[in-house]
């Protein structure tokens, strides 16, 4: 079946009045259905949101050919509801990476299960599972693995599991949060109810209560309790028979055991007329665990609210103009649309919906969302704005000079989700832990129960819950993950990203902060101060070739030569680049070079005839014979280098200066900032030799540069931050990223990273000691039912209320 034929079968349904076919796999579309999406220009119908959202992920990836050339619908397999929709998402084209949102995970047994068992598919290369934000994320080889095989994966082992979307992944959040409250309603009202009756058998202990009446408070505890058991405590029940299933359990076992111990032993009792019951310690328990794990929920959900931020900060759609624009006739396009060289029309409080530069108007622009300054910044004729920055004055035209796939948004994006996919080694040391404490635990309850059951049988039944009850796992759990997440956002709000997984452990540890010189403890934008020739040639002449021979050289300094001569006048050709040296390159069949003195020098042979200025880097131009010119430039320190450095300093790191400037040049900052350590003329690989020389001598260094000049150091450090800038960010080869334009949020991070190893390790502290001392006390029966109960929800409540402090400014 051809394209023309799909469609053409399509139009004859249509006309017949049939129902109409979705677009994507041809199933008829429900009445009333308000699934759709944007293809071939148009809005096309479908009848899920399975189809909806392959189709948006078809044309996103810039697979819209797909229904131009293919032979037949989508196939909708058999294999149950929701195999057509996984089929889907292979047609969508996979790059071997991506990201899966995953429900129920509750403990590091559950962890441990689900990158072991993705670990084991054919194919799969990398699993990385975050609990906080409930997503995993996984590298595999397309040829041997399809996203659908993964979810299938998943879901055998009794976990919801889909392909990451943005909005489904928030709406399961919000369908969550709502189910989960309203057990956490039921459960709290029941626990209430039942304290009303359990409070006077306590207080008539002596004997002042009849035993009928006493009866009675017991059947009206039983008959409240059960809303909580039966619907309150589902999740603990169907999290516990997923757990029995696969075989390897994990927390929800020992609570389910434990509320259907209590209650199945409280039922005995009342039949039997004798003995105590614990309908209140269920309820309680019910309650106090459920608002852990609602408390838990909401952790989650701030720790991707940066993303979601970032994600609804990029416009959906653009005000495209037609023809001259001074007559600003616009036409409303999807953003995904724009193509460089575009002209969008960008209105007051709109978003810039791809990079571009300001070619009419002048205006205010907002960069908060990017780098978290709170004051806009202007923009007139010339300026380059990324994609997502707010229009904060009057209205501009735009050219636009990237996709919107490709802004700085849309990069920036990415980068937040590849934040959080690993795990520190504190992390994977707690997921090893959890994985076989439910295991053990589950030994030692037998174990109790046996040995009660031979010292005092009246006891071993309550022994055996109590231990069951007062474990917390998911505390070692929640411990790190919690915390990463909460410091991941604190950071991106204030302009940090913390890309790689071991960014803020690593950075607490450093003792050497190592920074390059230009564009980082500079502004980046030096400025030519003076040409000096030193041949027959005047100054506009060498000027003139200079530009020419750095007219497609990104370097700041070869910026600041063109910006005095922005029309040279001249091409050179068989351009040769050199990093960290200069350039060379032929005009009118005379070879020339600029850049450093050496570099210059074994072309024009000697030595430089004249000195630089102290605190002035110079730029040479000769050729074969012949010298022709200095470049004197010089740049300006960033208002808050001092402070920054000064900070370090108290903080007990020792500061580097790493500069590929002259040694007089690097020096001369150094003494302005109160760097005891300054080393100038260092080539990229000169650079990269002297971390690995400190990291021999047992150094932990961090590397603070560009990001693009200064790739390989970046690398190479123990833990690395950028300077991000604008389109910059897609080379980037740091751990962490500097979103706004000065060092303050470096410091901010230094401090964020101090306390939230504290934080992780208190959690683990009091998530080992705790469980280290309510286990026994439980076992020695020192610990009731409800204490057990109390304890455990405190201690997970008090670990993931602990790591978010850290989100407080």
């Amino acid at each position: 079946m051809s394209a023309v034929l799909v469609e053409a079968v399509r139009d004859a349904q249509g006309a017949r009045g049939e129902p109409a076919q979705c677009y994507h796999c041809g199933l008829p579309v429900p009445g009333g259905s308000r699934w759709e999406a944007h293809v071939g220009g148009a809005m096309r119908s479908m009848c899920c949101p399975g189809c909806a959202a392959a189709a948006e992920a078809i044309v996103a990836g810039g697979l819209g050919n797909y229904y131009e050339n293919r032979t037949e619908f989508a196939a909708t397999a058999s294999g149950g509801a929701d195999a057509p929709e996984l089929a889907l998402f292979d047609e969508a084209g996979a790059n071997g990476e991506g990201s899966f949102t995953i429900e129920g995970v509750r403990c590091g047994a559950c962890v441990w299960l689900v990158e072991r068992r993705l670990g084991a598919l054919p194919g799969v290369r990398e699993v990385s599972l975050n609990v906080a934000t409930g997503r995993i994320h996984l590298r595999w080889d397309p040829q041997l693995c399809r996203p659908s095989t993964i979810v299938r994966a998943l879901r055998a082992i009794g976990y919801t599991a889909y392909p990451y979307e943005a909005q489904r992944h928030g709406d399961a959040m919000q369908r969550a949060r709502r189910t989960l409250f309203r057990q956490l309603f039921v459960a709290g009202l029941s626990m209430m109810q039942v304290m009303m009756y359990a409070v006077p058998v306590y207080l008539a202990g002596d004997g002042t209560m009849d035993a009928d009446m006493r009866a009675l408070m017991q059947w009206a505890s039983f008959a409240l309790t059960l809303p909580a058991v039966l619907y309150s405590a589902l999740p603990f029940f169907a999290g516990a028979w997923r757990d029995l299933r696969r075989g390897m359990p994990g927390m929800d076992v020992p609570v389910a055991l434990g509320i259907v111990a209590a209650f199945a032993g409280s039922c005995v009792t009342l039949l039997a007329g004798e003995g105590e019951v614990y309908f209140d310690s269920i309820t309680m328990f019910i309650f106090l665990l459920l608002g852990s794990r609602y408390l838990e929920l909401e952790a989650r959900r701030r720790a991707t609210e940066a993303l979601d931020t970032l994600r609804r900060g990029a416009p959906a759609s653009a005000n495209r103009l037609r023809g001259d624009p001074a007559l600003r006739d616009s036409e409303l396009v999807p953003a995904a649309k724009l193509a460089p060289g575009d002209l969008v029309l960008v209105k007051p409080g709109q978003a810039v919906p791809a990079d571009g530069q300001v070619v009419e108007g002048a205006t205010e622009v907002d960069f908060s969302l990017l780098s978290g300054e709170s004051r806009p910044r202007p923009a007139a004729v010339g300026d380059s704005l990324p994609g997502g920055v707010v229009n904060a004055g009057q209205a501009i035209v735009v050219r636009v000079t990237s996709s919107a796939h490709e802004s700085t948004l849309a990069m920036l994006v990415r980068l937040v989700e590849r934040a959080g996919q690993g795990k520190p080694a504190i992390a994977l040391w707690a997921d090893r832990v959890a994985a076989w404490f439910v295991v053990a635990l589950l030994v030692l309850t037998a174990v109790v129960y046996a040995i009660w059951h031979v010292l005092d049988p009246a006891r071993a039944w309550q022994a055996a819950i109590a231990v069951l009850v007062v474990s917390c796992p998911c505390a070692l759990s929640l411990a790190t993950p919690t915390a990463l997440a909460a410091a991941t956002d604190r950071l991106l709000r204030r302009g940090v990203l913390a890309v790689a997984p071991h960014t803020l452990e690593t950075f607490e540890r450093a003792t050497h902060v190592v920074f390059d010189k230009t564009g980082t403890l500079t502004h980046g934008c030096p400025r030519l101060r003076r040409v000096l020739p030193v041949s027959e040639l005047d100054r506009e002449a060498c000027l003139r070739i200079a530009a020419a021979l750095q007219a497609d050289s990104s370097h700041t300094l070869s910026s600041a030569v063109r910006a005095a001569m922005p029309e040279p006048g001249l091409q050179a050709r068989d351009l040769r680049f050199e990093i960290g040296r200069g350039i060379e390159g032929s005009i009118d069949g005379v070879v020339y070079r600029i850049g450093s003195a050496p570099f210059v020098a074994e072309l024009a042979g000697g030595a430089a005839r004249t000195a630089a200025p102290p605190g002035t880097t110079t730029v040479w131009l000769g050729t074969a014979g012949a010298w022709l010119a200095r470049f004197d430039l010089s740049d300006s320190l960033r208002e808050e280098a001092i402070d920054v450095v000064r900070r370090f300093r108290d903080g007990g790191k020792t500061v580097v200066l790493l500069s590929g400037d002259e040694q007089a040049v690097a020096q001369a900052v150094a003494n302005q900032l109160g760097i005891a350590h300054a080393y100038g003329g260092r080539l990229p690989a000169e650079k990269l030799a002297f971390v690995r020389e400190l990291q021999k001598g047992g150094a932990v260094v961090a590397m603070v540069g560009d990001g693009v000049n200064d790739a390989a150091v970046l690398s190479g450090a123990d833990v690395s931050f950028a300077m991000g800038r604008g389109a910059e960010l897609a080379q980037l080869h740091a751990d962490g990223v500097l979103l706004g334009e000065g060092l303050g949020p470096l410091a901010d991070a230094a401090d964020t990273a101090r306390r939230t190893l504290a934080i992780v390790r208190q959690n683990l502290v009091w998530a080992t000691v705790y469980n280290l001392a309510a286990i026994p006390a439980a076992a020695s029966g020192l610990l009731n039912p409800w204490l057990s109960g109390i304890g455990m929800a405190a201690s997970s409540a008090l670990v993931v209320l602990n790591a978010l402090r850290l989100r407080k400014d």
